[in-house]
């Protein structure tokens, strides 16, 4: 591959109705999306996942932004790139900025695989043609959660995420439990407890949940070690694992039981595929995690969720969860309870320009003559 020029743009659409976690609520949810063209004109697509604010991670769209203007995309542009792990020493010597360079690097992948004329998720070497659908329920009022879930299940999906905060979580939980004595069932702190809360965080134990998800601080794996030797539930890391040694260092300290895998967290499908592989060796569960995303980024998440090592459903809900229409077509629809995986090379999905364009706040081309 060789890469001509680089379209941005930037993007913006309302949700349905508010997400709440611990840390924020989200309304509108605005994003990058990415179209790298060969010389030949063929194209591949990526999405750029972080938030207008910095509340998940130090990344927001107008970093991003910037890193691909100034730095990432350069680097790209006339490059003889052979396969899109070339990426890894191209970006080696800038730290960080993982959305970024993930968005940039599953635009690669897309373009890749369409050149092999593969699906992605084969190139990938994906083991299942259908995914299992979780879902999360992104509100802290009971009824609400309730109602929600209700409409989930009917709609086949098979685990649902709540999102706990102190104070909004042991009764919460407890009346989803006492409504669905079956139902697959985690819980999603998003960093906001501390080893003070540990009473409070044992207590769900009773409750027979899946996984909770990061209880303690964004940045820590010491203290969830501590904290899961006093669980029965499993611990699952989401933000603490930024990089492949992070991962390491939590399986080797015990950290947790379960890993979500975020391709836009971890820098791209590149470092998502190692941390898979490396929590097969050890045991250690995984799952696809989201990001509210918009259709490109959720049919990455698709193929990746087609690896062996991925037997949670993953945040992999239908397009309609969050948006009235998404930038994909066919957008992506859940059917007794599983997301069935395209044929048709690369994501498998086309960009529906027309939504695009309407939803487009800035636009912008990068190419070999600047």
């Amino acid at each position: 591959m060789r890469i001509h020029e680089v379209n941005i743009f930037i993007i913006k659409m309302p949700l349905k109705q508010p997400f709440t976690t611990a840390l924020e609520t989200v309304n509108e949810r605005e994003g990058i999306i990415l179209e790298v063209i060969d010389e030949q004109g063929a194209k591949g697509y990526g999405e750029v996942v972080a938030f207008s604010t910095p509340w998940y991670t130090e990344e927001t769209v107008k970093t991003c932004y910037h890193m691909l203007t100034d730095l990432l995309i350069p680097l790209v542009l006339d490059k003889q790139i052979n396969h899109p792990n070339d990426l890894q020493m191209i970006f080696n010597h800038i730290r960080g900025n993982h959305m970024a360079k993930a968005g940039l690097e599953t635009a690669i992948w897309d373009l890749y695989s369409k050149l092999e004329s593969k699906p992605l998720w084969t190139v990938m070497n994906g083991v299942r043609d259908e995914v299992p659908a979780g879902v999360v329920v992104g509100t802290a009022n009971i009824n609400d959660a309730i109602e929600q879930i209700h409409v989930y299940l009917e709609d086949g999906y098979e685990r649902v995420k709540v999102k706990i905060k102190p104070g909004k979580d042991y009764q919460l939980i407890k009346e989803i439990r006492t409504y669905f004595p079956k139902l697959a069932l985690m819980a999603d702190a998003n960093s906001s407890y501390t080893l003070n809360d540990m009473d409070v965080l044992k207590s769900l134990d009773e409750f027979n949940l899946l996984m909770i998800e990061q209880p303690l601080a964004v940045d820590d794996i010491v203290e969830h070690s501590i904290l899961q030797k006093e669980l029965k539930t499993p611990i699952c890391l989401d933000e603490s694992i930024i990089t492949y040694h992070d991962a390491e260092s939590a399986i080797r300290l015990n950290s947790c039981g379960v890993i979500n895998i975020k391709i836009g967290r971890v820098g791209g499908l590149r470092n998502a595929i190692a941390i898979h592989d490396l929590c097969q060796k050890n045991d250690i569960q995984v799952w696809c995690g989201g990001m509210i995303e918009f259709g490109v980024s959720r049919a990455h998440n698709l193929a990746l969720s087609t690896k062996e090592g991925f037997t949670i459903p993953g945040d992999l809900s239908a397009s309609s969860r969050f948006w009235e229409e998404d930038i994909i077509y066919p957008q992506v629809e859940v059917a007794n309870g599983k997301v069935k995986v395209p044929n048709q090379p690369g994501i498998g999905f086309d960009i529906n320009f027309n939504r695009l364009y309407r939803v487009t706040t800035y636009r912008e081309n990068i190419n070999c003559k600047h």
